[in-house]
């Protein structure tokens, strides 16, 4: 029987961190407010490092509608073992969130790549009915989680990342080598849609709108038509959008993009009736020059024109970066600048300022049609 280790240990430090921010903290211009004029709910990630600075707490909470766990709530936090949860870190941002009247989304119930799914589920003694004991440690898994946020939590990213964009195939894991892979993505949406019925359940993955994303981009259409036709149930794609490229070939530096292709795509997703979401915005500007005013400005035309087109799109009704500030993104510590300056991927600076992508935000959430209704 598992065992959970629950919130009881953590009380009086999630006290602290749950003391609300003010209402009025969160302005007309804030990023929750002008997206909520036009139906859409913004939002960022925050995580262990970040989530213990009160500032980025404040800044997320000033100008977010909602939030989402970074990796507090993948295997490698919550499931230490086959007979173990700790919802610990999750449950303190989740206790905070509705603390300051923010929504939160779960990300993610099941990543489906080896690399990131703890060593073990490789090393687990599967037994003599390796497919059963399989099925059980993944539905014990998502309901249990699932169940756990599903008064909290109105949409879960159920599958991440699935596909290797190289080849186009489902990736192989210690659970679909017993299972299945297609079987493994299914059992998973099936039993997240038990656990919590009233909430969005999302298929995750980074496609985007780059000429060289196409292998990509076919193979998640192929899923998602498995998916409905299978009746899997899924109710949206979600499109993380790390933008930019890690090398430079074309005059903006951000990678050759073929948008018609892309649009092309978002037709046949929103065709079989499913929504959009925009899961992890950021820009990767690597390649680009030093000079931080420049770069700052061709970061926001990039994130500006995405926008643009996938707001178009009214299934698009959520919006997150992976980070609101340039302090805590994931990118810093990866594939450095040649120049060693530091990387500018987020809406606000190190220093929580607002920059040129938090303005082209906010100019397309203006431009947008209104999803209300």
């Amino acid at each position: 029987m598992n065992r959970v280790i629950d919130r009881r240990s953590l009380i009086a430090g999630a006290a602290a961190l749950a003391l609300p921010i003010p209402a009025s903290a969160r302005s007309a211009n804030s990023l929750a407010a002008l997206g909520a004029a036009k139906g859409i709910r913004f939002g960022s990630t925050v995580g262990k490092d970040n989530f213990a600075d009160p500032g980025y707490r404040a800044l997320n909470a000033a100008q977010c509608a909602l939030v989402v766990p970074e990796n507090e709530m993948k295997w490698s936090i919550t499931r230490p073992d086959a007979q173990h949860f700790d919802f610990r870190a999750a449950d303190r941002i989740v206790d905070w969130a509705g603390a300051n009247g923010l929504g939160v989304r779960g990300h993610t119930l099941l990543w489906h790549s080896e690399r990131w799914m703890p060593q073990w589920v490789a090393e687990h003694d599967y037994g003599p009915n390796p497919r059963a004991e399989a099925e059980r440690l993944l539905t014990d898994h998502v309901a249990t989680v699932a169940g756990r946020y599903a008064d909290r939590i109105d949409s879960f990213d159920v599958v991440n990342e699935a596909i290797d964009s190289e080849t186009g195939a489902l990736r192989d894991t210690a659970l679909s080598r017993h299972i299945g892979a297609f079987e493994t993505i299914d059992i998973a949406f099936r039993t997240a849609r038990a656990a919590a019925p009233k909430a969005q359940l999302v298929y995750n993955d980074y496609m985007g709108w780059r000429a060289d994303e196409g292998v990509h981009r076919d193979a998640v259409l192929r899923l998602l038509e498995q998916m409905r036709k299978r009746g899997t149930p899924v109710d949206a794609l979600g499109i993380q959008s790390h933008l930019g490229s890690k090398f430079s070939d074309t005059p903006t530096g951000l990678g050759s993009l073929d948008e018609p292709a892309f649009r092309r795509f978002l037709d046949q997703v929103t065709g079989m009736g499913l929504g959009l979401l925009v899961t992890e915005m950021d820009v990767h500007d690597n390649p680009l020059p030093g000079a931080i005013r420049p770069r700052d400005a061709q970061v926001a035309a990039h994130a500006k024109a995405y926008l643009d087109l996938m707001l178009s799109y009214p299934q698009t009704k959520t919006v997150m970066c992976w980070g609101l500030s340039d302090r805590y993104s994931w990118l810093s510590g990866m594939r450095l600048r040649p120049d060693g300056m530091a990387k500018r991927p987020c809406p606000f600076d190190a220093d929580f300022h607002p920059k040129p992508f938090r303005d082209a935000i906010a100019a397309a959430f203006a431009a947008a049609p209104d999803r209300r209704s």
